[in-house]
């Protein structure tokens, strides 16, 4: 759950939060907030876990509100808190529901197929 720390400072009703911010920026927000502790490792991981990663390119090329930097995951243990956070969606009610490879790998395609192919890699890996 650290990972979303960043999520309650977010404009996202369904979600319960009601800050300012757009969800997509949840990931540095998170970093922020964990940096400020002195966490710093904890604080990369919120940022590199959106996605499947965001690039420079991609926030480019999808004009999103992020400082443009690439926040891909790095480490092992990133890839496995950004794999494993595609199988639940949050929603405000409680429920929860586990998507399957075949739904995460189509919600991936309209940000390029880059982003599948990362994907497709980490369940080779991770199975």
């Amino acid at each position: 759950m650290l990972h979303d720390i960043g999520i309650f400072l977010t404009d996202s009703p369904g979600l319960d939060c009601h800050g300012t911010e757009p969800y997509i920026r949840h990931g540095i927000l998170g970093r922020a907030t964990l940096d400020a502790l002195g966490h710093l490792r904890h604080g990369l991981v919120c940022e590199r876990h959106v996605g499947v990663g965001i690039s420079v390119e991609d926030i480019r090329r999808f004009n999103l509100p992020l400082p443009e930097r690439d926040m891909r995951p790095v480490s092992i243990e990133e890839e496995i808190i950004c794999y494993a956070d595609k199988f639940f969606s949050k929603n405000g009610g409680g429920a929860s529901h586990e998507k399957t490879v075949a739904e995460i790998v189509e919600s991936l395609q309209r940000y390029g197929a880059d982003q599948a192919e990362r994907f497709m890699r980490w369940v080779e890996l991770f199975g």
